[in-house]
């Protein structure tokens, strides 16, 4: 008989998604929270576990401790931003529940695993990478020295056992939907940019990209895109159109879910079918035929990363694109009528004064219907962590303060941390304070009633935390 799971998405800073489905592990200027797929694909496979997302069910830390107590094994996914907290979190954990095994998940602890169990003495164990199984074997109760893919403390010492393989066969997986069905509430699941309710799922892991600043690809799902086959892919959202009617928009939360366009193309087509509106990620680099058939087939929005306005930058993150690619993608997309939200960065390797003007005016020139500015962090398993290592680039450890504002923990010789920092407000101001974004957003919100609303307080959010962020910095 199978032990009982609890996979936990842990209590930490007020409104801070840097869990389980979070590309970004800071709090946004807009209340922001992923779905927690990762975790609810291994609770999928481990019979009478449950998943506890605490930062969307604004549960407290004491909340979470009583539902500790019903289960055996507490698998915590945690982040190099929230590592700190979620190591304290153990501690009351096992203060309260001795006799609970307790494990962390998460690309922090691939990147770390030994750090990660000597700075907390009381973790039995860490899960390095794809963690599925991994959890499915514990569960299970093979022994931790027969475990694949984990980490262990034992006589002062840390055990490394063997690398898991990445599953190839991702249709043998079990759905994450009666997980999500069971023990989330999607209307609890906001992002700026997606119509709510909406919800999100894997259609494949990993990304052939070599982009040196992405977490995931580097830590838990590698440089190489593992599918489903499109027959899941659209059964399941069919099945999930049936289980919530009040969805509004899916969500296919792939880091590239466009890299293989034929099969992009033919999950459009069994879609169209549904009659559904959904959106994904993709790269600057997906043909305007590719574009015109998910465009026909319900497409509404594409999230892509642009990250910078410098072709020498992109060089240096190996992002393999150009600003070209860029310009012509989202031309091609407007007049597809795809909405576009963009992604940057500030702080890259090669940043300067120079080039963060040249990006915003660059984000300017493309104006993509909204767009979203993160300060550059080399987290630990990157390749920008190695590099900021090697060339002295750090001056802090610190990735978020104790309000759970993103920090700057690195500089270069020709800009600051200071500069880093300011850049972010800079960007946003000269780009949302313009008559075209300005006229765009009053569009929405005479068409919408709800969507007006939802705007009045998305934008009251992002008033006040700018207004603050400066305040809950640590610089």
């Amino acid at each position: 008989m199978s032990k009982r799971v609890l996979f936990l998405n842990p209590p930490s800073f007020e409104g801070f998604d840097g869990g389980a489905g979070s590309r970004y592990q800071a709090k946004r200027e807009i209340r922001s929270y992923w779905y927690p797929t990762w975790l609810a694909q291994a609770a999928a496979l481990c019979p009478g576990s449950r998943v506890l997302d605490a930062p969307a069910e604004e549960m407290s830390v004491e909340d979470t401790v009583r539902m500790v107590k019903d289960f055996d094994i507490l698998v915590i996914f945690t982040s190099t931003a929230g590592y700190h907290n979620d190591a304290g979190l153990v501690r009351r954990f096992k203060q309260e529940c001795p006799g609970v095994l307790v494990g962390m998940v998460g690309p922090h602890v691939t990147a770390l695993p030994e750090d990660s169990l000597r700075g907390c003495e009381d973790l039995d164990f860490v899960a390095r990478k794809e963690f599925d199984y991994t959890i499915l074997d514990i569960a299970q109760e093979k022994r931790l020295s027969e475990v694949e893919g984990i980490s262990y403390p034992t006589n002062n010492t840390v055990v490394h056992n063997k690398d898991r393989d990445p599953i190839e066969d991702l249709d043998s997986l079990p759905t994450v939907l009666d997980v999500y069905e069971r023990d989330l509430q999607v209307e609890n699941y906001f992002v700026g940019y997606l119509l709510h309710p909406f919800l999100s799922v894997y259609t494949g892991r990993g990304c052939a990209a070599k982009c040196t600043f992405c977490l995931w690809p580097q830590t838990i799902a590698g440089n190489t895109y593992r599918v489903r086959s499109p027959k899941s892919v659209i059964d399941e959202i069919a099945r999930a159109k049936e289980m919530f009617p009040q969805v509004k928009e899916f969500f296919f939360d792939d880091d590239t879910f466009t890299s293989k366009f034929r099969r992009a193309e033919e999950i459009a087509r069994g879609l169209k079918k549904l009659n559904i509106t959904w959106s994904c990620s993709a790269r600057v680099t997906v043909p305007e035929k590719t574009l015109q058939i998910m465009k026909d087939s319900g497409l509404r929005l594409l999230m892509v990363g642009i990250e910078s306005g410098s072709d020498e930058i992109l060089k240096n993150i190996k992002k393999g694109i150009t600003t070209d690619q860029c310009r012509r993608f989202i031309k091609t997309c407007k007049e597809l009528g795809i909405v576009t939200h963009a992604t940057f960065v500030v702080g890259l390797p090669g940043e300067t004064k120079e080039t963060i003007n040249q990006t915003i005016e660059f984000a300017k020139e493309l104006d993509p219907d909204t767009l979203q500015v993160s300060i550059a962090t080399p987290y630990p398993g990157t390749e920008f962590y190695r590099q900021a290592l090697d060339n002295n680039w750090f001056i802090d450890s610190t990735l978020v303060s104790c309000s759970g504002v993103q920090e700057v923990s690195h500089e270069y010789e020709d800009l600051t941390k200071e500069e880093i920092f300011d850049a972010v407000e800079v960007f946003y101001n000269k780009f949302y304070f313009r008559p075209k974004p300005i006229l765009r957003i009053i569009k929405t919100m005479v068409k919408d009633k709800d969507i007006c609303k939802r705007r009045l307080r998305e934008g009251w959010e992002f008033f006040n935390f700018m207004h603050n962020r400066k305040k809950y910095s640590r610089r």
